[in-house]
């Protein structure tokens, strides 16, 4: 599979912050669910994090999908905040959401949220990594000189705290939220379980 950017528009760090976001999940996932199903939602315009990652069977959702057919994952181009996934319930063991929760207005987290809840299997997991509320102003800055993607950061619909990003997925019913930083505190993670 020929590489495009990961990202709608162009930056120069673009593939590099695509690595630290896919080595950051890759370091979640439970070795026992790398036999089944995984399903990253904003998987980009090239899905990156998928063509990197080991897992049986792997799927992709995105509306700005460059490509729409690949042997080794299953790509889907759609807009989750729109309509209802196209799969069945309890469905994959792992689903992934990185760098895409700051784009979701904040009236749609629920619904998608809930979506990936209904299709994770009892126990998956689900891995978000979004930017930290005070990494804008550095992001911005970063968009305007070509490092990062300015069309992606343009797209930013919200810059929640940490707390507050815990409270809509336990809104949402799932179980335990884990979270902390990385990228020098740029970047937060969450993982939780159905």
């Amino acid at each position: 599979m020929k590489f495009t950017s990961p990202t709608r528009g162009k930056g120069l760090l673009e593939g590099y912050l695509a690595r630290k976001r896919a080595e950051k999940a890759n370091g979640f996932v439970p070795e026992l669910f790398r036999k089944g199903r995984i399903l990253d939602i904003g998987c980009g315009s090239f899905p990156y994090f998928l063509s990197t990652t080991d897992f049986k069977e792997k799927y992709g959702v995105d509306p700005s999908l460059q490509i729409t057919s690949n042997k080794d994952i299953k790509l889907f181009k759609q807009d989750v905040t729109k309509e209802k996934l196209p799969f069945a319930d309890n469905y994959f063991d792992v689903v992934t959401m990185l760098a895409v929760f700051e784009h979701i207005e904040h009236k749609k987290l629920d619904f998608v949220l809930s979506e990936i809840r209904r299709v994770l299997k009892k126990d998956g997991v689900v891995i978000i990594t979004t930017p930290a509320p005070w990494a804008d102003i550095v992001l911005h800055f970063m968009g305007d000189i070509g490092l990062i993607s300015d069309i992606e950061i343009h797209d930013h619909k919200h810059h929640y705290s940490k707390g507050t990003i815990e409270e809509v997925i336990k809104g949402v019913n799932f179980k335990k939220v884990k979270s902390g930083y990385f990228e020098g505190y740029m970047n937060m993670w969450f993982t939780s379980t159905k």
